[in-house]
């Protein structure tokens, strides 16, 4: 992988418009969380120096996004809060906003393309991140971490998968592994850390699954069950992830 090339926006905007070109590995209904569609734009305008893409010559392989935030302030008091994704992207958007200084760089996305993934990427992008933060000051990135073999157990407790480890003493998961292999520590589980919600002919669109009977239902991508409640004709999905801390 010589030929890769990892920046931040910053230093290449005229990439800007090329983030999205990649296959787009995430399930769709993933594209749908209202926090997200609100603040990806903003990302890429207020904060180029905490957004990254790789390329290999003209094409673009991967891309990873961060915020600074201010973790250790009255009200929040270090502690990663249970709305874990929707929270802190909110909290650095407010703290820009109001001027706080920022004392923390949370991960918000790294993403490989889908013929790129099994190359060692995800660490690389991970390692960019932390390698970023530490340049400008910060002394630890903390990530809610989205463990991508939990879709192949959507009624395990999260709580019971996070800390599942190997004879080896390495977590279970695949990415949290990436991450601690990195230097991370597990801190917690972040019950609600996103929640995506629509009308049943939304999630049918976004699944092609019928979605309609009541309960649970199995939605591939899902880390677990999508709430289905016919009679008020929406489904609710709350995905837990993985807060994790590294210590730069």
């Amino acid at each position: 992988m010589t030929g890769i090339l990892i920046t931040t926006l910053d230093r290449r905007p005229e990439l800007a418009d090329r983030l999205w070109d990649m296959k787009n590995p995430w399930p769709a209904f993933a594209a749908h969380d209202p926090v997200s569609a609100l603040l990806y734009p903003w990302m890429v305008a207020e904060l180029p120096e905490y957004v990254f893409i790789a390329t290999d010559g003209e094409e673009v392989v991967a891309r990873a996004f961060s915020v600074p935030f201010a973790l250790h302030v009255d009200g929040r008091g270090g502690a990663l809060p249970a709305r874990g994704w929707d929270q802190v992207l909110m909290w650095a958007f407010a703290d820009r906003r109001a001027g706080v200084e920022p004392d923390t760089v949370s991960a918000i996305e790294i993403t490989v393309g889908p013929h790129r993934q099994g190359e060692g990427l995800s660490g690389r992008m991970l390692a960019a991140m932390r390698d970023n933060a530490r340049a400008h000051g910060f002394a630890e990135v903390v990530a809610p971490v989205r463990p991508n073999g939990k879709p192949a157990e959507p009624d395990t407790p999260m709580g019971e998968y996070a800390f599942r480890i190997r004879e080896d003493g390495l977590p279970y998961d695949p990415w949290l592994r990436v991450h601690v292999r990195a230097g991370a520590v597990i801190d917690s589980v972040a019950p609600l850390s996103m929640t995506i919600s629509g009308s049943l002919a939304q999630w049918r669109e976004w699944t092609g699954l019928p979605f309609d009977a009541p309960g649970p239902v199995r939605v591939p991508g899902a880390l677990v069950p999508v709430h289905c409640a016919p009679d008020h004709d929406h489904a609710v999905y709350v995905e837990p992830n993985v807060w994790v801390r590294h210590p730069l």
